[in-house]
């Protein structure tokens, strides 16, 4: 048994997708034993269904009833229970694969998946030798962490050899593979590891893998397609009928039809009819939605292509995508196509529009994948989708054209294929997403529990009352059971959704799409809020301000530089091309080349002017630079002949040149200055390079370094595509510096200081320089004039010294920023800079770019008035998460400014706020900001896209007010989810309270009583209720995001006391009257028509409706409520009717909702005295009381310390005023020592 009882094995350890996993077999005693204790303990038949109900609910209650633990090699089926606590259940089965020989040919994909079945062993030698033969892949298999105890896998291979012979007496030659799917990835028994494995393609395997390939033939590809399954990302469009079925069978609907039967018992026929033709329609118009958003995914994931695939040597042949497989080598057309798969790039350039996945349209050049030679103190590089995102094909993004070599096609290699790919992860986490874990929804269940509860208690009050009175044993469970209708009010959960719906019409309007409606509410919880730079913040457009050559003065207009290297980068060193005739890509490098004055062609099939190559060629525009020399003289023409694109990680891009009638080749580099600067050698970087960059980039300009290098005449052109990055970025020449301008978006500055108007942290997470990202921070109001900037730079264990953190104030630039929302007038700003003329060579380029002279340290030496903020750079980020990962929390709190931060540390970033209780709102652009967008609680992504999956809400408006709207909507959704649970929570309150009032006189409310409650007032209200716009302003104080916060149990147990007293009271009142005659059962009858039925349902009409006007509070979160015209006609409207019900209840109307008409006009009135003080003082308790600052203070006076780790982070901060140690050096380990250089 010890075996069985282990923990759980986790599958994708450390991961988003962890999971527990444990194993079950059938065991037949078992699952006849539950069917026989379910039918006897449930009354027969009744119970099976009952059973089958809970067990189709819970699918992991049924496994754990019917089968058995068992190691999970022997498993037939799983249980899983993820990071969010969620539990399902999936079966395992089996895929048998055909192979070649019998014994030891075994195809590598194959290796690690073999498992022993009947009809085919496999002995241990002969898995062993394909591991061998084929261990590059079997890397692969072996890249997931199993917690899986060493003794458990002895045991597992001891009962495995048991269970198999020595020899095969079947002589089918095929293998088995055991595995299960979850949300549509499957998982493969590996029998090295030991558990199930992630099946995953190609990805992490060595990059020198790819090149090898030589096509594949038909008959492998088909035996791998039966493990890897189609290329498809299918959406299953599930008919009416089963939809129907589906949605009839979830708690909600069971409930439903569980109260129309009962109350067709009761004879509550009228009643019962309304619901059941509400919850018709209400089913109609779910399933028609379900079924219309189902066939829009399919319509959008739809894809019947057909691939070219090569088959080795020249044999290609045409296939539909869906039957392509990891390992295919596919060809690209040159004219484009929509990928299918997943797939790396080997052979050619693609430029490619990823707008889909990415929310960009700016078209993409992907390159070929590097492959460096071996090295035998290295690993070999291995190949990481994430990381080689410039070379990868995603499916679902458009090719639009391809650039390639002679007769040599594009080809591409395979490496995911169906829900496996970034499309196809993508659609999965629009099936599947990820739970909130918002308090809000915890709560309400909490809250439901509670109610259920109450709903035993009237249970058995009403069975002990029914008893009293002798009823027949079918009233007394009619009755009793009507009790828990009433109580646990069916609409319930339709009520707390109706906020975020209606919430969701009105961002529509606004130009705002949200496909995850539920983040709606969350993002009125918004703390905290991180925005990208460039394009968010500032214009998409740069302008070129002007170029800084080394050896000369600033040069204006790049079109007038001389002939030369500089000029020559400038327009060759881009990923721009034609489509249709116009120019497209970046538009930074829009604007260089723009700047140049020159053209660009793109190749054609007669362009052979470059050998076998057929490269894009940019010359200049004017006649006079157009011939280098006499007029006899070759055309001064430069083919771009290889690129490597820019990548965020390395901070930088080049390219390989050849300029006509050259013999060597030139390589041009441009990128981060101290990235280039850096890769350059020393004597030819000039001295006042960092004075230089630091003047322009804390004035906010953007600033790009050039450097330049000649290539051995050596190197061919047949060499260019084995070369990789590292062997040509080296020892290259500093030719200058390009200055962008880069001005704020006119929106941006009032909307950062609404936000801190609304105590909101604003954070910028940039992949810019960080003193241009610390100046446009300034400029833009986050951080204020009063304010300081703390530089943290962290720099890795090196030489022996342990990984240290220097910190340093940057400069105060207060006399020089503009904080009025737009850019300083560049021209007049730099004209001030003194000019550096000739730069002085043989700077130290590892000098960290903080330092710089003493004229600028003495205007910040002095310690700072107002707040201090912390610029932290992507690498120093990294540093201190893995040397120093106790300063992590202080740097999210205290951290305004986060440059050259790569996609990956975006969202780290993102996941280290919310550690600290921050609710993370981020904006961006969805370009290299998905990962963040999608990990943040609400992600905004700026995209003329109606929607996009790179995030939960997409705003057509491209700036960021929209943050404050989609904030504002929130916190009114939020607001309106919580009174609307509120008011059903009391609505049903008000009710069991009259119902058990009358079921102690053996009464109850009539069925058109019944009606004029549960449709007429509050199916109505809470229709309306959510109509209440968002109120236009932000205020500092956020909602509350949990039910069971004091003030709001405070809310409701304040109601529930005024609600009781009042309907007891009255009913107490009418007994005193002297005219009264109480009602004397009749056990024939309903007994509905007495002067008590008529007091409590004519009290308790009005206290439904004056509930619903208190809780649609207006300001500070929701326009005032008179401006709901809708809810406010409803209320006067049903108040009205329910005053001529009480005073004027004319003969027809009175008999035909079973009321008295003989009671005292005077007594009436006394009633609806009662029922106004009930009003005011309700009103009073919500809006003076319930909404007082006092009443929050008194509340928090109970709480020690503050839930949100955050605030405990900025309470640490606050009482340690020696922290940060500027000037210091802090070492890991703890040591410190004073920092002795001059700045």
């Amino acid at each position: 048994m010890a075996a069985v009882e282990r923990s759980p094995t986790l599958l994708n350890h450390g991961s988003e997708d962890e999971m527990e996993c444990r194993g079950y077999h059938t065991n037949t005693h078992k699952a006849i034993l539950c069917f026989c204790l379910v039918f006897l303990c449930g009354g027969g038949p009744v119970g099976i269904l009952l059973a089958l109900l809970v067990f189709r609910w819970r699918p992991d209650w049924k496994l754990r009833a019917t089968k058995s633990r068992c190691l999970l090699y022997k498993a037939d089926a799983v249980l899983l229970k993820d990071i969010y606590g969620q539990w399902w259940t999936e079966t395992v089965d089996i895929i048998y694969i055909p192979v070649d020989e019998f014994t030891l040919h075994v195809p590598d994909w194959l290796a690690p998946y073999i498992y022993a079945c009947p009809d085919f062993h496999l002995d241990t030698k002969t898995q062993t030798v394909a591991a061998k033969q084929y261990g590059s892949f079997a890397q692969v298999a072996e890249g997931v962490d199993c917690n899986y105890k060493e003794e458990d896998r002895e045991e597992e291979e001891e009962e495995e050899e048991e269970s198999t012979s020595l020899t095969s007496t079947s002589d089918k030659k095929r293998l088995c593979v055991r595995f299960f799917q979850h949300q549509h990835m499957r998982y493969i028994w590996n029998s090295r590891t030991s558990c199930f494995t992630k099946l995953r393609g190609l990805d992490q395997t060595p990059c020198s893998y790819f090149y090898q390939i030589a096509g594949m033939s038909r008959e492998e590809q088909d035996r791998k397609r039966l493990l890897y399954g189609k290329n498809s990302i299918h959406i299953e469009v599930k008919s009416y009928f089963r939809l129907l079925i589906e949605e009839v069978l979830n708690p909600f609907y069971m409930f439903q039809i569980f109260s129309v039967i009962l109350w067709s018992l009761n004879d509550y026929y009228i009643y019962a009819s309304c619901i059941v033709v509400i919850s018709v329609i209400s089913i109609s118009v779910e399933l028609y939605e379900i079924r219309k958003q189902a066939e829009s995914l399919r319509d959008m994931v739809a894809l019947e292509a057909e691939v070219s695939v090569w088959r080795g040597d020249n044999v290609y042949e045409a296939i539909p995508g869906q039957e392509l497989v990891p390992g295919d080598v596919i060809s690209i057309p040159p004219y484009g196509t929509m990928m299918s798969c997943d797939a790396v790039l080997i052979t050619g350039n693609c430029i490619v529009n990823e707008s889909m996945l990415t929310g960009e349209s700016v078209p993409v050049t992907k390159t070929p994948l590097p492959n460096p030679p071996p090295s035998e103190s290295q690993h070999p590089p291995m190949y990481i989708s994430e990381e080689h995102k410039r070379h990868t094909l995603f499916c679902g993004t458009q090719v639009i054209q391809t650039r390639y070599y002679g007769g040599e096609k594009v080809k591409a290699v395979v490496i995911q294929t169906g829900f496996a790919t970034a499309k196809g992860e993508l659609v999965r986490s629009i099936l599947f997403p990820k739970p909130m874990g918002f308090k809000f929804y915890q709560d309400a269940m909490r809250f439901l529990a509670v109610l259920a509860g109450l709903a035993v208690i009237g249970f058995s009050y009403s069975v002990y009352v029914m008893i009293s009175f002798k009823a027949s044993v079918k009233d007394i469970i009619v009755r009793a059971l009507d009790m828990i209708t009433v109580i646990v009010p069916p609409a319930l959960p339709a009520a707390m959704t109706v906020g975020s719906v209606y919430a969701q019409r009105r961002l529509k309007k606004q130009g705002i799409f949200c496909i995850n409606p539920p983040r709606i509410n969350v993002s009125g919880k918004t703390k905290l809020v991180c925005f990208d730079k460039t394009g968010t913040l500032t214009e998409d457009g740069l302008d070129l301000w002007g170029v800084v050559p080394v050896g000369m003065s600033v040069v204006k207009n790049a079109a007038d530089l001389p002939r030369g290297p500089l000029l020559a980068a400038m327009a060759s060193c881009h990923s721009l091309t034609l489509i249709e005739g116009k120019m497209t890509g970046d538009p930074l490098d829009l604007k260089m080349f723009e700047a140049t004055d020159w053209l660009l062609e793109e190749p054609g099939l007669e362009n052979t002017r470059f050998d076998i190559l057929a490269p894009t060629v940019v010359k200049p525009v004017t006649a006079d630079t157009f011939i280098m020399g006499g007029s006899n003289q070759t055309p001064y023409e430069i083919g771009i002949l290889r690129q490597f694109p820019f990548s965020s990680s390395l901070q930088r891009m080049s390219v390989i040149t050849r300029t006509l009638g050259n013999r060597h080749m030139d390589v041009y580099m441009k990128g981060a200055p101290e990235m280039v600067a850096s890769l350059c050698m020393k004597q030819t970087v000039p001295g006042e390079f960092h004075n230089t960059l630091m003047r322009y980039t804390l004035q906010g300009f953007r600033v790009i370094a050039f450097a330049w290098k000649i290539l051995d005449t050596s190197i061919k052109f047949h060499h260019l595509q084995k070369l990789q990055r590292d062997q040509i970025e080296t020892d290259l020449t500093f030719l200058g510096l390009m200055v962008m301008q880069n001005a704020l978006k006119p929106e941006t500055t009032p909307i950062i200081h609404q936000l801190r108007e609304a105590n909101i942290r604003t954070v910028m997470v940039t992949g810019d320089n960080m003193l241009t990202a610390v100046s446009v921070a300034r400029n833009c109001g986050m951080v204020l004039s009063k304010d300081t900037v703390i530089l943290v730079n962290a720099n890795p264990p090196e030489e022996g010294q342990p990984a240290h953190i220097t910190w340093t104030y940057s400069e105060h630039p207060a006399e020089n920023s503009v904080l009025q929302g737009e850019a300083p007038p560049p021209d007049d700003k730099v004209e001030r800079i003194e000019d550096p003329g000739h730069w002085d060579s043989g700077a130290d380029v590892s000098e960290p770019l903080v330092e710089y002279d003493m004229s600028y340290q003495a205007i910040t030496i002095n310690e700072p008035e107002g707040t201090y903020h912390f610029a932290v750079s992507g690498k120093s980020f990294a540093v201190i998460r893995n040397h120093f990962p106790d300063l992590i929390p202080k740097m999210c709190v205290r951290g305004t400014v986060f440059a050259r931060m790569p996609p990956n540390q975006k969202a780290q970033l993102v996941e280290s706020q919310q550690d600290l209780g921050y609710c993370v709102a981020m904006c961006g652009d969805g370009a290299n900001d998905c990962g963040a967008l999608k990990t943040a609680h609400a992600g905004i992504s700026l995209s003329e896209a109606e929607a996009s999956v790179a995030s939960p809400f997409t705003s057509k408006i491209p700036n960021i007010q929209c943050v404050p709207t989609v904030i504002r909507e929130g916190r009114a959704a939020l607001v309106t989810s919580f009174g609307s649970f509120k008011y059903m929570a009391l609505y049903s309150m008000v009710q069991f309270v009259s119902v058990i009032t009358l079921y102690s006189i053996d009464s109850n409310l009539g069925d058109i009583q019944y009606l004029y409650i549960d449709l007429a007032i509050t199916t109505t209200v809470a229709l309306f209720m959510g109509w209440q716009e968002a109120y236009p302003k932000l205020v500092p104080q956020r909602p509350l995001g949990s039910l069971m916060a004091p003030v709001n149990l405070f809310s409701v147990l304040s109601h529930v006391v005024l609600m009781i007293a009042v309907q007891v009271g009255t009913f107490l009142y009418l007994k005193q009257q002297p005219w009264f005659v109480p009602l004397k059962p009749d056990p024939k009858s309903d007994n509905i028509l007495c002067y008590e039925t008529t007091v409590v349902f004519s009290v308790s009409s009005y206290l439904y409706i004056i509930l619903a006007a208190a809780f649609s509070k207006g300001r500070p979160y929701r326009r005032p409520l008179y401006t709901n015209y809708v809810f406010m006609m409803s209320l006067v409207m049903l108040l009205g009717f329910s005053t001529l019900l009480l005073l004027y209840p004319f003969t027809p109307l009175a008999k035909f909702i079973e009321l008295k008409v003989d009671m005292p006009f005077h007594f009436r009135l006394i009633l609806l005295g009662i029922i106004s003080a009930y009003c005011i003082i309700v009103f009073v308790v919500e809006d003076f009381v319930v909404g007082s600052h006092v009443l929050r203070k008194l509340f928090r006076l109970r709480k020690n310390l503050p839930k949100n780790k955050y605030k405990l982070i900025e309470k640490e901060i606050a009482e340690n005023p020696d922290w940060p140690p500027v000037g210091e050096t802090t070492y890991a380990g703890g040591e410190k020592c004073q920092d002795s250089s001059p700045s």
